[in-house]
């Protein structure tokens, strides 16, 4: 079980609060209207924090400092940005997606390395696809006989540096492409794997599991 922490209490975070609940994990939502609130179903055991999203006081009554994940979906492309940098920067979390309404700026902030979410494509699905590692192994493509599964796969910050070769080797997989920068690029053979990288990679469903154990770890220390 994991704490994820969500700005915006409007149908989108409604909607993101349920099923991360549904799936066992807890969940804090900010919103400024404590009106919003009543979007969420009866029976909701999540926190409910009133206040602005990227106030940092806010966001520590809502556990962003043990967070696993934080996602800004209020209705404002500002402060869904401005909130999702206070959660990287000064918070830390790990994952971090913000809603945009301006697929324009939308692509700047993907440029600078802040996962972002164009509305005018936007669904709840993508969002998740971002904050929970289960749902990237689901994958983006699956070959006919449904063996293997094209899917991100998160990598532990210990891999920072390393070749990727070297993740292929360790894990059993290949990596088709890395997304840096907001960009597709194909890895060469000194390509190494660097610090906001996403990583997609070919391999086989059965070791779904296995692949997410072995990168969840850092790399053995060579002796």
């Amino acid at each position: 079980m994991a704490h994820f922490v969500i700005m915006g209490c409007g149908r989108v975070g409604a909607t993101l609060a349920h099923t991360l609940e549904d799936a066992g994990h807890s969940v804090a939502i900010i919103d400024q209207d404590d009106r919003a609130f009543r979007r969420l179903r009866t029976g909701f055991t999540g926190r409910k924090v009133t206040g602005v999203g990227f106030d940092r006081e806010t966001m520590k009554q809502a556990g962003v400092e043990e967070a696993y994940a934080f996602a800004a979906v209020s209705s404002g492309d500002n402060s869904n940005i401005l909130a999702t940098r206070v959660a990287r920067e000064t918070f830390h979390v790990p994952h971090v997606v913000a809603r945009i309404y301006d697929p324009g700026r939308a692509e700047i902030y993907q440029r600078l390395g802040i996962p972002t979410v164009a509305a005018v494509r936007w669904s709840a699905d993508q969002v998740l696809r971002r904050i929970l590692p289960e749902q990237h192994i689901a994958g983006d493509f699956r070959d006919p006989s449904g063996r293997l599964v094209l899917a991100e796969v998160d990598l532990a910050a210990g891999w920072i540096g390393h070749a990727v070769s070297a993740i292929e080797k360790a894990a059993g997989i290949r990596v088709a492409y890395l997304t840096r920068f907001g960009e597709g690029m194909l890895p060469g053979a000194g390509t190494s794997y660097q610090d906001g990288d996403t990583v997609h990679a070919m391999l086989d469903v059965d070791r779904s599991t296995e692949v997410a154990h072995i990168l969840a770890k850092s790399p053995a220390k060579e002796s």
